[in-house]
């Protein structure tokens, strides 16, 4: 049971390649690979430790309030993940920007905090919660790899392409400068969705 809860955000219930959530991060902050990784590790960090939290006191939170109590959650680990990298990362922390504070808003978290913390013990919530974390971070890796691997020609700011390959030093190749934009996102997710689709046919039912 464990095992088919991690497993499904990874690939068949991907949040962002099949239930298309958290698409607004995914465009935002994949030009580089580092700040792509550590969003990718703050989203699963929040996502896995709030459903552990809420599941926790589920029976306790009164339905009426039940979205407030799940944000003041949120939000406070959110505020900690944020002062973490402040603290630790704070070049890291400026790239992001306003990005981290947005975790908030991430319709993963609340979506699986309605979906499956509420109604699940503690350990199974936060298995799902980090196996979608995990999910996410997957897609924002592979498409922050190839948009500055192509984009800047580096992979973690280290120059991958050889400086004498570029056209203005005698070679023939040139950075792909709508990698950089938004716009490439969304088109690497729609790509990876295709393949993903043809792979999997029962994804399209979804």
């Amino acid at each position: 049971m464990n095992k088919k809860i991690f497993t499904e955000p990874l690939f068949k219930g991907n949040p962002i390649t099949v239930l298309v959530l958290g698409i607004c991060s995914a465009l935002a902050v994949t030009t580089k690979l580092e700040p792509a990784i550590v969003m990718a590790i703050s989203v699963t960090i929040v996502t896995g430790f709030s459903s552990f939290i809420i599941s926790l006191i589920r029976n306790t939170i009164p339905n009426r309030i039940r979205i407030i109590v799940q944000l003041v959650v949120v939000a406070m680990l959110v505020i900690l993940v944020d002062q973490i990298l402040k603290a630790y990362s704070y070049e890291v922390s400026k790239q992001l920007s306003v990005f981290v504070g947005l975790i908030i808003t991430n319709c993963i978290i609340m979506g699986r905090i309605e979906a499956f913390a509420l109604g699940n013990k503690p350990f199974p919530s936060l298995i799902d919660g980090l196996a979608n974390g995990f999910g996410y971070g997957i897609i924002l890796v592979v498409i922050a790899f190839v948009r500055e691997f192509f984009g800047s020609g580096t992979l973690f700011g280290i120059q991958i392409i050889p400086l004498n390959w570029y056209l203005k030093n005698g070679g023939f190749y040139e950075n792909n400068g709508l990698m950089i934009l938004p716009p490439m996102a969304l088109i690497l997710i729609g790509l990876i969705i295709w393949v993903q689709r043809s792979i999997s046919k029962d994804l399209i039912e979804k």
